[in-house]
């Protein structure tokens, strides 16, 4: 049930923040959430996360489409930088999207598989 702050501000409780931390993340997409890296192609060959799309930064308006609008979004990158900007463009397109703070390598420190 939304507090009377919430219903106040026009606020939705449900609604993803704009920026999770790794634990935060890890929950998500453990139930479900989808994984996007919007890393550079060289940096996904580098490593990234088995369950992740890699959607570069770039081509995020064209390809958003292979996403599920239904479905949580978390957008990672390497530091958290371009997941920031990417989550937004994700909101604005109607995808209800996080960014990962701290990129790939907080996602590796706490323990998130790499491949």
């Amino acid at each position: 049930m939304a507090s009377f702050l919430d219903r106040l501000m026009h606020r939705d409780p449900d609604a993803l923040p704009k920026n999770v931390r790794v634990d935060r993340a890890l929950d998500l997409v453990a139930d479900g959430a989808q994984l996007v890296d919007v890393r550079e192609q060289s940096e996904w060959r580098s490593g990234h996360a088995p369950q992740a799309r890699h959607i570069p930064l770039a081509k995020l308006a064209n390809e958003a489409r292979r996403l599920k609008q239904d479905v949580p979004v978390v957008v990672m990158c390497a530091t958290g930088s371009r997941s920031k900007a990417a989550a937004a463009q994700l909101r604005s397109m109607g995808y209800q999207a996080t960014s990962l703070t701290g990129g790939l390598a907080a996602w590796r420190m706490a323990g998130g598989s790499v491949r």
